[in-house]
């Protein structure tokens, strides 16, 4: 059959149809919009309801029980005879620490010297204090006078330049002063002794390439750089001697310890809130100590870290600054 005219016959088929391009498929939500779970620590979780149902019954325990009298002790706490001993108790407390740490300081020295008098004397000195009960070391300075009853200055076997009467001098704050700091200053020594040695035998070698005195090498180079870890272990011991002046008692010196030991014996009574009255003001003491050892040991970290460690103030700032930034990404849609 013929196509009618005008019609083009073609052996090939039409294309089909083209589909409608398709765009990106979606794919998971940015990271920004996803949330977080944060991990679950149900130990955690369960200590701290214990710890915190343990401090509540302890804390209740103190304010209900009427064994302890809190009335007593709001009395007590500030008495003028309290407050006279919490004095003592300072002044005992920091001639010795200063006397203790320049002797601990001096035994180091004699300690790394290099004379072997001054080593083996060293050494004698801190095992000998270390060895023997500080209650020993005191009593034993108390009647020192029944020794020896005149003290001398002269010529060994020969005549007396200048003689001091031992009774006069020996009262009972010298004696205890005298009894703290040389059992303080056995322990200072390897205190300081161990801070010398962490410093970098580098900086003794550069010190002595520059040809420095040694006095100008130890003050100015060597200590600042052992302060770094004489700091806090001295003012562990500096918590450690303001706990033992309460046995100054035993020399006849009324520190805080002492006339709450007296009162005590006066009012039979109130002993409990006495011995409070000791507790709550050694518990301030220590803590101030705490306080100045953190500046302390932040001030002379400047060296040794690339960032101090933030002050507490400092840490609530950025806990605060944490919170409000918090509040606004929750608050935003």
């Amino acid at each position: 059959m013929s196509e009618p005219p005008g019609t083009a016959v073609s052996s090939r088929t039409a294309p089909p149809a083209q589909e409608p391009a398709k765009g990106p498929e979606p794919g998971p939500p940015p990271r920004s919009a996803q949330r977080v779970l944060p991990l679950r620590r149900p130990g955690r979780w369960i200590a701290t309801a214990i710890v915190l149902v343990l401090v509540a019954q302890i804390g209740h325990g103190l304010l209900t029980n009427p064994f302890f009298q809190w009335d007593r002790f709001g009395y007590w706490f500030v008495r003028p005879v309290i407050l006279d001993g919490l004095l003592i108790t300072l002044e005992v407390a920091a001639y010795s620490a200063v006397l203790g740490l320049l002797g601990g300081i001096a035994l180091a020295l004699a300690r790394l010297s290099g004379s072997p008098v001054l080593r083996a004397v060293s050494w004698t000195y801190t095992w000998l204090f270390r060895s023997t009960p500080l209650i020993v070391v005191l009593l034993f300075l108390y009647n020192f006078s029944a020794l020896y009853r005149t003290l001398s200055l002269g010529v060994p076997f020969g005549p007396a330049f200048l003689t001091f009467d031992e009774s006069r001098l020996a009262t009972d704050m010298v004696v205890a002063v005298i009894g703290l700091s040389l059992n303080e200053a056995a322990y200072a020594s390897e205190v300081v002794r161990a801070g010398i040695l962490s410093v970098d035998q580098g900086q003794h070698e550069a010190a002595a390439a520059l040809g420095l005195p040694k006095r100008y090498q130890f003050a100015r180079i060597i200590l600042p750089q052992a302060l770094r870890s004489v700091v806090p272990n001295y003012v562990n011991q500096l918590i450690g001697l303001i706990k033992g002046t309460s046995l100054v008692f035993y020399v006849s010196l009324l520190d805080l310890f002492g006339s709450v030991q007296s009162m005590g014996s006066t009012y039979p009574g109130d002993i409990v809130p006495l011995l409070l009255v000791a507790t709550v003001w050694y518990v301030i003491l220590t803590s101030v100590v705490s306080v100045v050892q953190f500046y302390v040991e932040r001030y002379y970290s400047r060296g040794a870290l690339r960032t101090v460690p933030p002050t507490p103030a400092q840490k609530l700032r950025a806990a605060l600054r944490d919170l409000r930034a918090r509040i606004r990404t929750e608050a935003t849609p």
